[in-house]
């Protein structure tokens, strides 16, 4: 009997999970105040879409920017702790360490230093998705053999053209994974900030119709979040599919610099 595709086992737990979500509530076995039904769900999420889309395009603009910091400084600080043995050998334990930290509990520093508004969490969310950023960043340029380099030196290969045919196809498998685990810690680190300190956003609802028992209203918010997550973890993987021809360009590239490496070695006596 033929198995079935992965993608096939996917969309169907997602129906699974949609009707068992529908029929829970309505046969009695969980009460709505704990999970309403999907149809009161999307309901409540039409008619209040003004409010909800509001919301979603502050948390927007605050995921973008955290983002921003945490890609973009992950991956320039990361490149020059993997590039720089010197950096690597005093930085590279310090960031570890402090990956290991839990960083939802320095907020309230964030809120002391930039108050409670989108600056804190931008900020907050930012360094948090920077750790994972920066770290896989800094393995992935540490694990590019350094054979590859001599040999396209060798050849007479620009540093521009180390960069582009050799560093970045080698590296950019670990840099994007940690790219898809840095964005989605952003997300998560500003939805979490807006729940504690916020008059705005999506976390902000969550926490506002959770005081008032408004089960319906928070899951709104919560299916409003999933999708983002969905999303974002979409392009993700469209970023990775765009950049599937480097990284089998980067490894044609190599095995050519290693064939002609061997070619031109003297033949044994």
């Amino acid at each position: 009997m033929r198995r079935p595709a992965p993608a096939t086992v996917r969309r169907l737990i997602l129906v699974l999970i949609l009707v068992l979500w529908e029929l829970v509530p309505r046969t009695g076995l969980l009460a709505e105040l704990f999970l309403p039904s999907l149809s009161k769900t999307l309901t409540v999420l039409i008619q209040n879409f003004d409010e909800y889309g509001e919301a979603l395009l502050v948390t927007l603009y605050e995921v973008a920017l955290a983002m921003t910091i945490a890609c973009g400084g992950g991956i320039l600080v990361g490149a020059l702790v993997g590039g720089l043995a010197v950096l690597r050998n005093l930085l590279l334990p310090v960031f570890s360490s402090l990956y290991a930290v839990p960083i939802v509990i320095l907020y309230p520093i964030f809120t002391a230093w930039f108050g409670i508004g989108s600056e804190s969490k931008i900020a907050f969310a930012g360094v948090y998705g920077f750790f994972p950023v920066m770290l896989s960043t800094a393995a992935g340029i540490q694990t590019i053999d350094q054979s590859f380099l001599v040999a396209a030196r060798s050849m007479g290969a620009s540093l521009p053209q180390q960069i582009t045919r050799v560093v970045i196809p080698a590296s950019i498998p670990t840099v994007l994974s940690g790219l898809r685990l840095g964005g989605a810690l952003a997300i998560i680190g500003v939805v979490v900030s807006e729940m504690l300190t916020s008059a705005a956003g999506i976390g902000y609802l969550v926490s506002r119709y959770r005081t008032v028992l408004d089960s319906p209203r928070v899951f709104a918010a919560i299916l409003m979040i999933l999708v983002l997550s969905v999303l974002f973890d979409a392009l993700a993987r469209w970023v990775e599919r765009r950049t599937l021809v480097w990284q089998t360009a980067g490894r044609r590239d190599r095995t050519s610099a290693q064939g002609e490496t061997i070619a031109g070695a003297p033949a044994p006596a």
